[in-house]
């Protein structure tokens, strides 16, 4: 079902840049107050196609994270390896697959990797701490002199979670252990955990129908 909703939107969007000729701020179709530049997306196919990526992510993410609940053993970083790691591991995958740059990306992060790598993505966080309905959105950026279309995607904060992601004084040795700058602490269930980042170079769909012509 929110896969549908997703499909939804995303064909909606479609709709209303076609009706708008492109013109109108990308804030005004999304209801939003996220400035950015006039909605001219060049690979649409591309961000349907991200949508049920990052569905199937996060739904990777959530079973991953439900196996903690119940237990009564102290997560260790073997645990981490075997719930968190394999998270990471298929967003470099569709990284590789796609030509994409998928990042997970928070406000509060445990590893220094993780924070918001521009303006537009701390835009975004806080776009989505302000609006706690908005599952994603478009947004036109450049990333490393590239120009192309970015969806962010909100991640929340389920209770199984909690176990690592809980009261500060509660946090497993390991993790105090090992991130010792660590933010991603005193969550409660439902809170903003941080979003997806998927960027889509503009020439990729260039590249792809090349290749396949």
């Amino acid at each position: 079902m929110k896969f549908q909703r997703l499909l939804r939107f995303v064909f909606m969007l479609g709709i209303s840049l076609f009706a708008l000729g492109w013109n109108a701020p990308f804030s005004q179709i999304l209801g939003g107050d996220l400035a950015v530049a006039a909605p001219i997306v060049p690979n649409v196919d591309q961000l349907a196609e991200t949508v049920q990526e990052i569905e199937a992510l996060d739904a990777l993410r959530t079973g991953l994270a439900s196996s903690l609940e119940g237990s009564t053993e102290v997560p260790t970083m073997q645990t981490m390896k075997e719930v968190c790691r394999p998270v990471g591991m298929r967003a470099m995958e569709l990284s590789q697959e796609h030509g994409w740059q998928v990042k997970q990306m928070a406000a509060k992060y445990r590893n220094p990797k993780h924070a918001p790598d521009n303006v537009n993505a701390e835009m975004a966080l806080a776009k989505f701490d302000q609006e706690p309905t908005l599952i994603g959105f478009w947004d036109r950026e450049t990333v490393n002199e590239q120009p192309g279309t970015r969806y962010y995607r909100r991640i929340n904060v389920e209770s199984s979670c909690l176990v690592c992601h809980g009261m500060k004084e509660r946090r497993p040795q390991f993790v105090k252990d090992a991130y010792p700058q660590d933010l991603a602490y005193d969550f409660n269930v439902d809170d903003l955990r941080g979003m997806y980042a998927v960027f889509i170079p503009d020439g990729l769909q260039k590249a792809l129908t090349e290749t396949t012509h």
